[in-house]
C-alpha cells in the first residue's frame, strides 16, 4: 500500500499535463469549428466547481477572445439584411470589433444623427453550420453511449436543437431585452441597451452603445470605486426575482455578457446586462417547486429537500441534485449552506469526488425536466462570476432568494385563495416572513460589525503595547 502512495505521488504532476493539453487541444477543436462548439466550451469554461482548474482556466478565453469574422464578412451580411453598404448607414463604424463571441461580433459605429451605438453581426456562416454541428455531436454523442453505456448525454444535443434557432433570430433577442427591461424596471442599478428596431433584422441588431467593464473584473471595479459586494448583491437578487417571480430567466450570464459602470448621472454602481438571446420560460409549476426546494435547502429542511428534488425529478439522487444546485458537499448541506461559506477545502473535495459520479450525473440530467438544464447552466456561470469576484455563498445572497421565494410563493397563494379574508391572511403572514428575514440580516450586520470593533480594538493595542 505504501508503495502504491508514492506511485500516485509521482503521477499528479503527469496527470497536470495531461489535462492541460487536452484542455488546449479541446479549446483549438472549438475555436476551428467555431459556432456551436464554442458556446459548448464557453459553458464548460465555467464549471470551476466542477472541472479540473486547467480545463476551467485554459476555456475561459472563449468567452471573449472567440474566433471573428473579416470585415468584408461583416460587410456582406449587412448588405444583405439591410440592403446598404455600411457609409451608407453610418457616420463611422470601426473595423474593430468589441468583442466577438461564438455567433455573432459586436461592432461600434455612429449614426448619421450622432447616436452612437453597438451593431451585432450574426458570423455569415454560423446558419449554415449550426445544423451540421448539432448533427456531429449527435454522432459523437451515440458514439459515446456505445462505448460507455452509463453515459447519456443526449439531452446536450436536444437543447441545442431547441436553443441555437431561437438564438440565432436577433429579431427574437431584441424582444427578450425589451420584455426584460419592463420586468425589472423596479431595479434601478441595472441597464439594458435601447434596440433600435429600424436597423435591425434577424442576423443585424442595433443597439444603445453603453460602456463598462467586465463582472469578473475586479480591478476594473478597484480602479473605478466600484463595491465588489455591492454588485455581486445586484446580481443575485436581480437574477432570483427572474428565476422565483416572473419564471423568465437570462440564461446565458458570462462575462461578456454582464457589465459594470458607474452611472454617468448618478454616480452609482450599474449593471449592464447584454445578449438576450437565450431565454428560459419556466412553467407555473416548475417555478412552484423549485422555490420550495431552495427554501428547503437555505433553511435545512432535509424532508423538503428530498421531496421537491424528486418532485423536480431527481428521484433517488435527491442528495446529488442539491449538491448540484448548491456546489456545495452533502455534509455541508445537512449542515446548512447558510451556516458557513464554501471553502478550498470543499472546492477541491468537490472536484475530486466529481469524476466518480459521472454516470450519476448524466443520469439525473437525463431525467431532470428539461427547464432545469439551463438553470443549471446559469447557476454554473453566475457561481464562477460570484467565485472570481470572491462573494461566493455569502448569507445576504441566501436571504435576497429567500424573499424572492417567499413573494412568489404568497403570490400563488392569493390568487387561489378562495375569499378575500384568506387573501388579507397570506399577506400579513408573507410580511411576517419578510420582516423575520430582515431581522436576521440586521443581526448578522450587527455580529459582523461587533467583530469588526473588537478586530479594530486588538489591532490598536497591538500597536501601542510595547515591543
Amino acid at each position: 500500500m505504501q508503495g502504491c502512495g508514492c506511485g500516485n505521488v509521482k503521477q499528479v504532476p503527469v496527470l497536470l499535463v495531461v489535462h492541460l493539453r487536452s484542455a488546449r487541444r479541446l479549446r483549438e477543436l472549438c475555436c476551428a469549428n467555431r459556432g456551436t462548439f464554442i458556446k459548448v466550451g464557453q459553458h464548460l469554461g465555467a464549471l470551476d466547481y466542477l472541472l479540473p482548474e486547467e480545463y476551467t482556466s485554459t476555456l475561459k478565453v472563449l468567452h471573449s477572445q472567440a474566433p471573428q469574422s473579416s470585415m468584408q464578412e461583416v460587410q456582406q451580411v449587412i448588405r444583405e439584411d439591410l440592403g446598404k453598404e455600411i457609409p451608407d448607414l453610418f457616420l463611422s463604424f470601426d473595423d474593430t470589433p468589441l468583442g466577438a463571441a461564438s455567433l455573432a461580433q459586436v461592432h461600434k459605429a455612429v449614426l448619421h444623427d450622432g447616436r452612437t451605438v453597438a451593431v451585432k453581426v450574426q458570423h455569415p456562416k454560423v446558419q449554415a453550420q449550426s445544423s451540421k454541428d448539432i448533427l456531429l455531436m449527435e454522432v459523437l454523442v451515440l458514439a459515446v453511449k456505445q462505448l460507455f453505456p452509463n453515459f447519456e448525454f443526449m439531452w446536450l444535443v436536444d437543447e441545442a436543437k431547441k436553443s441555437l434557432p431561437l438564438e440565432l433570430d436577433f429579431l427574437n433577442e431584441g424582444k427578450n431585452a425589451e420584455k426584460v427591461a419592463r420586468m425589472l424596471k423596479h431595479f434601478d442599478f441595472l441597464k439594458v441597451p435601447q434596440i433600435y428596431w429600424e436597423l435591425s433584422t434577424k442576423r443585424v441588431l442595433l443597439m444603445e452603445f453603453v460602456e463598462g467593464g467586465q463582472v469578473n473584473d475586479r480591478a476594473y471595479m478597484e480602479k473605478n470605486q466600484i463595491d465588489v459586494n455591492e454588485i455581486s448583491s445586484h446580481l443575485g437578487k436581480m437574477y432570483s426575482e427572474m428565476i422565483f417571480v416572473n419564471g423568465f430567466v437570462h440564461c446565458d450570464p458570462h462575462p461578456g455578457n454582464v457589465l459594470v459602470r458607474k452611472h454617468p448621472d448618478t454616480g452609482k454602481a450599474e449593471i449592464v446586462l447584454l445578449d438576450h438571446g437565450l431565454y428560459q420560460v419556466l412553467t407555473e409549476e416548475f417555478r412552484l417547486d423549485y422555490c420550495h426546494l431552495w427554501q428547503s435547502l437555505i433553511w435545512t429542511n432535509m424532508e423538503r429537500v428530498k421531496e421537491y428534488s424528486q418532485r423536480l425529478g431527481a428521484a433517488e439522487l435527491y442528495p446529488l441534485f442539491a449538491c448540484m444546485l448548491t456546489a456545495r458537499s452533502w455534509d455541508s448541506v445537512k449542515r446548512g449552506i447558510s451556516q458557513a461559506p464554501a471553502t478550498a477545502t470543499e472546492d477541491s473535495e468537490i472536484r475530486g469526488n466529481a469524476a466518480s459520479y459521472l454516470p450519476e450525473i448524466s443520469q439525473l440530467l437525463n431525467h431532470v425536466p428539461r427547464q432545469m438544464l439551463l438553470i443549471l447552466k446559469t447557476n454554473d456561470l453566475l457561481r464562477s462570476i460570484e467565485t472570481t469576484l470572491g462573494t461566493r455563498s455569502s448569507a445576504s445572497s441566501f436571504l435576497n432568494m429567500s424573499r424572492c421565494c417567499i413573494r412568489a410563493l404568497a403570490e400563488h397563494r392569493k390568487r387561489d385563495a378562495c375569499s378575500f379574508f384568506r387573501r388579507i391572511q397570506i399577506s400579513f403572514s408573507e410580511a411576517f416572513s419578510l420582516w423575520q428575514i430582515n431581522l436576521h440580516e440586521l443581526l448578522l450586520r450587527v455580529k459582523g460589525l461587533r467583530l469588526v470593533c473588537c478586530i479594530s480594538t486588538l489591532l490598536g493595542w497591538l500597536t501601542r503595547a510595547p515591543h
